[in-house]
C-alpha cells in the first residue's frame, strides 16, 4: 500500500472513529433527556405549581423535547445509498473492492459531512437541553417560593 493509501485508510478510520463517538454520546444525552423529562413529569405532577412555575416548567420541557428531537434525528440511519452500507449491500465483493479502492477519498468526504452534520445536531441539542434543564431549576424555585 502506498503512502497516499496509508493516509487515506486512516484518514477514513478517523472519520468512522469520530462518527462511533458522536453516536455515543448521542445516546448517552438522549437517555439523560429522557431521563429528565420522565423525572420532571413524575415530580411537577404531584406538586401544586403557580403559574410562573408552569410556564418556566413548560418552556423547559419543550426545550427538552426539542433537544430529543434533534438527537434522535442525528441518530437516524442514512439510507440514501451513497456511501457505506446501502451502497455496499448491491455489490458483489469484487465490486465492493473495486469501490473502496476507487472511491476512498469520496467516502470520506462523504462521511466527513456526516460526522459535522451529527456533530452540529448534538451540539444544538445539548444547547437545548442546558437552556431546557435551566428552565426546570427556574421552575423548581419558582414553586418553592410559591409554596412558602
Amino acid at each position: 500500500m502506498s503512502a497516499t493509501g496509508r493516509t487515506l485508510a486512516a484518514a477514513h478510520a478517523e472519520v468512522k472513529a469520530e462518527i462511533t463517538r458522536t453516536d455515543t454520546k448521542t445516546g448517552l444525552l438522549l437517555a439523560f433527556v429522557g431521563a429528565v423529562l420522565a423525572g420532571t413529569w413524575t415530580v411537577a405532577r404531584d406538586l401544586p405549581l403557580t403559574l410562573p412555575s408552569y410556564i418556566a416548567g413548560g418552556l423547559g420541557m419543550v426545550l427538552l423535547v426539542a433537544a430529543a428531537g434533534l438527537l434522535l434525528r442525528s441518530t437516524r440511519p442514512n439510507l440514501r445509498g451513497r456511501h457505506g452500507f446501502p451502497l455496499w449491500a448491491t455489490l458483489t465483493a469484487e465490486e465492493i473492492t473495486t469501490a473502496v479502492e476507487r472511491d476512498l477519498a469520496a467516502d470520506i468526504a462523504g462521511l466527513s459531512r456526516l460526522a459535522v452534520a451529527k456533530f452540529t445536531a448534538l451540539r444544538r441539542a445539548v444547547d437545548l437541553t442546558c437552556a431546557g434543564g435551566a428552565l426546570l431549576v427556574l421552575a423548581a424555585l419558582l414553586a418553592a417560593g410559591g409554596a412558602l
